[in-house]
């Protein structure tokens, strides 16, 4: 199964992906983790082309992983899927590899979403040096409503209550995913 985590920055995303990993005995393939894997620090450009070429990676390793163990779980990570086209790319690979998928959109009050950014970057414990309130402020402008079927999963609530409801969805019987 695929799992398309989305949502704005600070939002929780990567806390719910490695809980559910942990979890589901899944794999987080994540955006920022590949981008610094190979690209050093001076080639890294934070731009729609060099994520999407991430993403393609991304999607790459997704493939080869779920076609040595379809009982795998992969949460694609790191990227908040604004854009149509970004999700469409996921879902057409999920269709070619006849994988079920899933879209978990992480969403959360922006007074925590802001908090949560500026702790980060004081700590400067996240690998994307463009993540700070300026990029949320950006991609929330931008943000394309998300229409396929989808769960959110509202992260102002504790991570138990939500990593609960999104393997509620992972492993519900018919793999329709809900408004959580």
């Amino acid at each position: 199964m695929i799992v398309l985590i989305a949502g704005l920055p600070g939002t929780g995303k990567s806390t719910l992906a490695r809980e559910l990993a942990a979890r589901t005995g899944g794999r987080v393939v994540s955006k920022d983790e590949i981008r610094h894997a190979i690209f050093h620090a001076g080639e890294i450009e934070y731009s729609s082309r060099q994520d999407d070429f991430c993403l393609g990676i991304m999607l790459d390793v997704a493939g080869f992983l779920l076609e040595r163990g379809r009982d795998r779980v992969i949460l694609l990570d790191g990227r908040p899927f604004s854009r149509r086209y970004q999700i469409e790319n996921v879902l057409a690979v999920a269709d070619r590899l006849h994988q079920p998928w899933l879209i978990l959109e992480c969403v959360c009050s922006e007074e925590t979403a802001r908090a949560r950014l500026r702790k980060d970057a004081a700590e400067q414990s996240h690998e994307a040096e463009n993540r700070d309130e300026h990029l949320y402020t950006e991609v929330k402008l931008r943000f394309e409503a998300i229409t396929y079927e989808k769960t959110v999963i509202d992260t102002d609530q504790a991570l138990e209550t939500c990593v609960e409801r999104a393997l509620t969805v992972i492993y519900s019987p018919n793999g329709k995913a809900s408004r959580i």
